[in-house]
């Protein structure tokens, strides 16, 4: 028997998380099925959802072992290089924010 963990977020600050207990050779696949996530929550498109152990991504048929974490990602709702960009415009001027203190000879910026 392996014990494992199936993860998945559907809103920010907003976990569920199941532990299962399946036959040896079980699969992510197996997993997903087998938890309560999909009765949970039918509106979910599991095919169009990265799986991923232990933050790895992963083959839906990825035979598990003892103690692993299936963790189901969904996409992305903002590009993080534009998150990034607007959060330092915000910030303000160079002089502010992130780069108000600086080491004595440091470079601007870092």
């Amino acid at each position: 028997m392996l014990h494992v963990t199936v993860a998945y977020s559907p809103a920010p600050r907003e976990v569920f998380e199941e532990e299962l207990d399946l036959a040896d050779g079980a699969t992510v696949r197996d997993a997903v099925q087998s938890s309560s996530l999909p009765a949970r929550y039918p509106q979910l498109d599991l095919q169009a959802m990265v799986p991923g152990i232990w933050g790895r991504a992963v083959e839906w048929e990825q035979p598990l072992h003892a103690l692993d974490r299936i963790e189901l990602c969904r996409p992305l709702t903002v590009d993080p290089k534009i998150a990034r960009r607007e959060r330092f415009r915000q910030q303000g001027a160079r002089g502010t924010g992130l780069f108000a203190r600086r080491r004595k000879g440091g470079k601007a910026g870092y």
